[in-house]
């Protein structure tokens, strides 16, 4: 499999990875980026299952 045909997840952590290791972000501070990150989009996965929106 290409990465042109990888799921669409798997071409973004790619793509996040080379931006990390091209900016050298170090590992836990990725991590902690990443924990934030995390929590905003389940947040907003949340909000876009409740009714009315």
């Amino acid at each position: 499999m290409t990465l042109a045909n990888a799921p669409t997840e798997v071409q973004l952590a790619v793509d996040l990875i080379e931006i990390l290791e091209l900016n050298g972000v170090d590992p836990a501070v990725a991590l902690a980026a990443l924990a934030i990150v995390r929590t905003d989009c389940e947040r907003k996965l949340a909000q876009s299952d409740q009714p009315g929106e």
